[in-house]
C-alpha cells in the first residue's frame, strides 16, 4: 500500500485493473486506491507480470502492506557460444541483419514491444484480454486498432463474451445485481456506462443477473468523505504547528510589468492558450526556488535533504470542502505554456477525483493562492516532510511611491512559511527578493 500523501496511514482497495497473469510496466495504473480525502489511481512501481493479488476488493490495509505480488521478468538468456571454426578456415562473416519492416508482427522468441498504459486503458474498458493478442504496429507492438478490432470480433455479450463496460459501470452493475448483457450502451463503440446502467434499471429493462457478482466497495458518500478529509487535514496540520518551527516573511510585489506583458503576449495567443496571472507567479516560484535552494527539499532524519528538481505541490480546494496538493514535475524546467497546462489539467483532474498516486507524493514545496477568495496575504502552515510553502493574495491595485512619484500600480503580497530548522529568515528574505525579480523581468520566465 503506497504512502499517497504524509497524512494517510491506511487505504482501501477499491478496484483491481488487473488480474494474475497480466503483464504490467512501471507507471501503470493497477488499482484504485480509497484514502481519507479521495479515490486515487495507483500506479506500479517495477515492470512484471501479476502473480498473486494479495488484498482483495474492499479490503483496508496500513501504508506498507503487501498488496500483490509481481515478478520481475527474467534476464534474457545467454546466446549459445558459436564453434570455432576449422583450423585454417578464416570465421565466417555474420550475415547482416535484414531491416524490420514498419508494421509487421514481432518474430517467434522475440520479447513483445511494451503495451502503452493508454491501450491497456481501451483494452480493459472494452474487456479486451491482452495476452496473446498480436499486435499490428512496428515490432509487434499492439495497438488501438488491434484491441478495437479484437472487440468487434467477439461474440455477442449474451454469448459468453465480456459486455464492453466501463469499470464504474461494471461496479454499478454489480452492486444492483444487473446483467449487463441487458444493457444498451451509449458510450465508444457501443460501451456501457454507468447512466446506461441506471437508465437500464429504472426503465425496468434489466433483469437481475443469475448469480450477482460481489458488490464492490462503493466510494464513500460526499459527507463522509469530507468529513474524513477534515480528520486528516487536522492530524497532518496539527503535526506541523507541533513539530515544525514556523517562520514567516512577506513582501509586496509590483505586477505591473509581469501583468503588461502577460497582456502583450496574449495578444498574439488563441483565447485557449492565453495565460493567467496565476501561471506567473507559479513559474516564478519554481525559479526562484532553483536559485535558493534552501527552501526546496524536505526535512528528514533530522536533516535538510535538498532536491535539485522542483515539484511545485498545488494547494486545489475541492468543491465538497478540503483540499488536495498534487504536484507539477518539473516546474522549473517547464515552458510557462505547459506549466499553464499542467495547472488546469491537475485541478480540474484533482476535482474529478482522478489523480495518480505519483502526483501526490514527491511535491518539493507547496504554493497556496487564495487571491480569487478577495484576501489580501495568507499565511500557510508546511506540509510535511516539505520545509516551505509560499502565499499569494489577490493582486489590487495601490498606490505606490516610485521614482520620487506616487501612481497607481497592480501589487500582490507575498509570503513564505519556512521552517527553521532547514533555513533561518535570511534565506526566507532571499527567496522572495529572487521572486520579486522574476517577476519584473517577466521575459524570463518563459
Amino acid at each position: 500500500m503506497p504512502a499517497l500523501g504524509a497524512d494517510m496511514d491506511e487505504g482501501t482497495v477499491l478496484e483491481w485493473l488487473v488480474k494474475p497473469g497480466d503483464e504490467i510496466h512501471k507507471g501503470d495504473v493497477i488499482a484504485v486506491i480509497d484514502t481519507a480525502k479521495a479515490a486515487i489511481d495507483a500506479e506500479s512501481f517495477i515492470t512484471g507480470t501479476v502473480e498473486q493479488l494479495i488484498v482483495g476488493v474492499g479490503e483496508t490495509v496500513p501504508v506498507g502492506a503487501v498488496l500483490a505480488m509481481i515478478a520481475e521478468p527474467a534476464a534474457r538468456k545467454a546466446a549459445p557460444p558459436q564453434p570455432a571454426p576449422p583450423a585454417g578456415e578464416p570465421p565466417r562473416q555474420a550475415a547482416p541483419p535484414e531491416r524490420e519492416p514498419e508494421h509487421v508482427p514481432a518474430a517467434p522468441g522475440r520479447p513483445a514491444p511494451p503495451i502503452s498504459p493508454l491501450i491497456r486503458k481501451r483494452a480493459h474498458e472494452l474487456g479486451v484480454d491482452l495476452a496473446g493478442l498480436r499486435g499490428s504496429g512496428r515490432g509487434g507492438a499492439v495497438t488501438r486498432a488491434d484491441v478495437e478490432r479484437a472487440a468487434a470480433r467477439r461474440e455477442p455479450a449474451g454469448a459468453g463474451a465480456r459486455s464492453k463496460a466501463t469499470p464504474r459501470a461494471r461496479r454499478v452493475a454489480a452492486e444492483l445485481g444487473v446483467d449487463l448483457a441487458d444493457v444498451t450502451g451509449t458510450g465508444p463503440d457501443g460501451s456501457v456506462r454507468e447512466a446506461d446502467v441506471r437508465r437500464a434499471v429504472s426503465a425496468g429493462e434489466a433483469a437481475p443477473a443469475r448469480e450477482p457478482a460481489p458488490a464492490a466497495p462503493a466510494a464513500r458518500s460526499g459527507a463522509e468523505r469530507a468529513r474524513s478529509m477534515r480528520q486528516a487535514i487536522a492530524r497532518l496540520m496539527a503535526r506541523s504547528k507541533r513539530e515544525i518551527p514556523h517562520y514567516y516573511v512577506s513582501s509586496t510585489v509590483d505586477m505591473a510589468s509581469a501583468l503588461n506583458w502577460m497582456h502583450e503576449r496574449n495578444r498574439e495567443l488563441a483565447v485557449s492558450e492565453r495565460l493567467v496571472p496565476a501561471a506567473l507567479l507559479l513559474k516564478a516560484v519554481a525559479l526562484a526556488a532553483r536559485r535558493v535552494p534552501g527552501v526546496n527539499g524536505y526535512w528528514v532524519d533530522d536533516q535538510f535533504r535538498p532536491v535539485e528538481a522542483v515539484h511545485l505541490g498545488l494547494a486545489i480546494s475541492l468543491r465538497g470542502g478540503g483540499l488536495l496538493t498534487p504536484a507539477i514535475h518539473d516546474a522549473a524546467e517547464l515552458p510557462l505554456a505547459e506549466l499553464m497546462s499542467g495547472m488546469r489539467d491537475l485541478v480540474t483532474r484533482a476535482r474529478a477525483g482522478r489523480l495518480r498516486g505519483s502526483e501526490l507524493t514527491d511535491a518539493t514545496i507547496t504554493v497556496t493562492n487564495l487571491g480569487d477568495q478577495g484576501v489580501e496575504s495568507v499565511f500557510g502552515v508546511i506540509y510535511p516532510p516539505q520545509v516551505a510553502l509560499v502565499g499569494f493574495g489577490k493582486v489590487t491595485e495601490r498606490p505606490v511611491a516610485a521614482g520620487g512619484l506616487i501612481g497607481v500600480r497592480p501589487v500582490v503580497v507575498t509570503t513564505l512559511a519556512a521552517d527553521h530548522r532547514a533555513s533561518d529568515g535570511y534565506t526566507g528574505a532571499r527567496y522572495l527578493t529572487a521572486l520579486s525579480d522574476l517577476l519584473q523581468k517577466p521575459e524570463e520566465l518563459l
